[in-house]
């Protein structure tokens, strides 16, 4: 199981164990970051699950698709390091990633 580290909206971090497999959405909210509310149920048709991932560790990552690009485009928080956690299968490969739980706008 990757250990992640998740910086929570009030600047809390916290190191979760994520299970392979299922989207970081999905680990993320079996770890209790109650501030992901996937409200589409993990279908990139919200921006309810958006986190930051660290610059540095973007190439770790699958590429992102030009509907989770589109999606990210309406959110006002969206910053070059965007992506919406339900499109992010988990692999022992995000070993340490960093995530930053977006603002709710």
């Amino acid at each position: 199981m990757p250990k992640l580290t998740v910086t929570t909206r009030s600047g809390e971090d916290r190191e979760i164990a994520v299970q392979a497999g299922p989207s970081l959405m999905q680990g993320l909210r079996e770890a209790g970051i109650d501030e992901i509310q996937a409200v589409c149920g993990g279908c990139a048709a919200c921006c309810t699950c958006h986190v930051f991932v660290a610059s540095e560790q973007l190439d770790r990552l699958p590429p992102m698709s030009e509907e989770e690009d589109a999606l990210l485009d309406s959110s006002d928080a969206r910053q070059p390091t965007s992506r919406l956690s339900c499109q992010i299968p988990v692999t022992e490969a995000l070993e340490g990633l960093r995530v930053t739980v977006a603002p709710d706008l």
